[in-house]
């Protein structure tokens, strides 16, 4: 007996190209050569030719290179991953951009909200997918939360929470001097900033107080380093939200959100590696997290599938219009990424200045789409 015909797909992957090649690159790397099943890993670049080498030998990329210029111009990748340090961001989205390629980006998208405001228009101009990696959003405790406040579980939100407090040891914070001053407020508190906006759909940041300091490694304030924080925000619906966040947690890695209002309440998060508790006479123990790469896996993982997805629909869309202009600009989590950072440099100057801050005289925030989207991507 013969073969039988019988009809496959022959969509192609999407092609992407890694930018950074650091902890979070690697990790983001293996999800796109061995997780997500229309991605393909195509090129990875960083600074830092043995790290490149290493990682293209254990996903089994042929295209290496010390260079970006090298990925943004290469016709074969449709898009990139950046998860280079922070400083890098918006130069490397608006090049990217420009070279016509989607963009996965690292929080946060810039330093600066003239960083971020450029490259944003570069994409715009350019007509590109552009994601943020809030991966809060893609766990399914957090994202459950959220479905729960939409269907007015929680009635009108009048207190939100949500904190960061990362894994940490006796010995305390390791390297200090290599945390970029500022980095509580722009990588870490960053997420919560995004988690509390996106909790409070409709709703805008419109005053910002921040208290900070450097309680677990006081040696390095003076090089600017501040490792726990506590900041309020107030939104424009009259709720108050609490952020806060810790660089030395020793009990694991703590992620937590919670939403009370007129009708109740929701909650997320939580250190524990699973449900499974044990009461003896030593006391009650559970496992607990270490690594956010653990704590998020399935939601990092998903992030990124969300990404792919919406650029294969881009590039479907545009190929069906056979040379026709392209399609709507989709600038996927722009205006959450500029409101997140918002909220980050407002309280960066209060905690300078102790003083509360009108986040209307930074930037006049946009709400996002009320509507449940995990990543803001739009048709």
């Amino acid at each position: 007996m013969g073969y039988l015909q019988h009809p496959v797909s022959e969509d192609r992957p999407v092609r992407i190209g890694l930018i950074g090649a650091g902890w979070i690159g690697r990790f983001h790397a293996e999800s796109v050569a061995r997780r997500i099943h229309n991605a393909r890993l195509e090129a990875i670049a960083d600074p830092s030719l043995p790290a490149v080498e290493a990682l293209a030998d254990r996903l089994d990329v042929g295209k290496i290179t010390t260079d970006p210029t090298d990925v943004l111009n290469d016709p074969e990748v449709d898009a990139v991953l950046v998860a280079a340090p922070a400083r890098f961001h918006s130069g490397l989205i608006a090049a990217a951009a420009r070279a016509g390629k989607h963009v996965f980006c690292e929080k946060p998208g810039g330093r600066t909200l003239e960083e971020l405001d450029e490259a944003l228009e570069a994409a715009e101009a350019a007509g590109v997918v552009v994601q943020f990696g809030f991966n809060r959003r893609y766990a399914e405790d957090f994202a459950a939360a959220r479905r729960l406040i939409d269907q007015g579980a929680v009635g009108t939100p009048q207190l939100l929470r949500s904190l960061t407090r990362d894994p940490g040891s006796l010995e305390g914070i390791a390297n200090p001097e290599r945390i970029p001053p500022g980095a509580i407020f722009l990588e870490t508190l960053i997420h919560d900033f995004d988690t509390l906006n996106w909790l409070n759909p409709g709703a805008v940041p419109v005053r910002v107080h921040a208290v900070a300091d450097a309680l677990v490694a006081p040696e390095a304030k003076e090089g600017g380093l501040l490792d726990t924080a506590v900041v309020t925000v107030t939104y424009s619906n009259g709720a108050i939200a609490v952020a806060e966040a810790n660089f030395n947690a020793l009990y694991g890695y703590d992620i937590r959100g919670e939403v009370f209002g007129s009708a109740g309440m929701v909650t997320a998060g939580g250190p524990q590696a699973s449900t499974a508790t044990s009461y003896t006479a030593a006391g009650i123990h559970s496992d607990t997290v270490r690594l956010n790469v653990d704590l998020f896996h399935d939601a990092y993982t998903a992030q990124l599938a969300h990404f792919v997805d919406a650029v294969k629909a881009d590039r479907d869309r545009n190929e069906a219009e056979a040379g026709a202009a392209a399609g709507a600009v989709r600038a996927a989590g722009a205006v959450d990424a500029r409101n997140a950072l918002v909220v980050a440099l407002a309280a960066s100057r209060s905690a300078q200045t102790g003083l509360s801050v009108e986040v209307a005289s930074i930037a006049a925030l946009q709400a996002a789409e009320p509507a449940l989207l995990t990543a803001g991507t739009k048709a």
